[in-house]
């Protein structure tokens, strides 16, 4: 069953070339041969990521995609502020406390920010 498979992030964007821009020279992902010309292929750890063109990009309003960075995490946070990521800050959330830009949720730590497309990302330690 799908239980044994490995699954692909699916991130649709506005436009692939502002998107590649932000995925490879932000995020620092690596592409993988491009299968059609509106879609780019990356590799995240023992998965992909799949960015692709898309009239609906940027409308989730919830997380898309997390890492799993573990005890990096701040550091991380700070690599990403290097290079001009914002980060997020959910003030809503309840039994949260927020230092810096990692939001503390008892044993868990996220650092929600987004794409240029909007599209939500978050990392966290775990």
């Amino acid at each position: 069953m799908l239980g044994n498979q490995s699954p692909a992030a699916t991130i649709g964007v506005k436009n692939l070339e502002a998107a590649k821009s932000f995925y490879e020279g932000k995020l620092g992902l690596k592409p993988l041969e491009k299968s059609e010309e509106c879609v780019q292929m990356y590799k995240c750890g023992n998965t992909t990521v799949e960015v692709y063109e898309s009239e609906f990009a940027g409308t989730n309003k919830a997380t898309a995609l997390t890492w799993f960075v573990g005890d990096d995490l701040k550091k991380e946070v700070e690599e990403l502020k290097s290079k001009g990521i914002q980060f997020e800050h959910y003030t809503d959330m309840p039994d949260t406390k927020i230092e810096g830009d990692i939001h503390l949720m008892g044993e868990m730590k996220v650092a929600w920010f987004k794409d240029p497309d909007g599209n939500i990302l978050s990392i966290v330690n775990q």
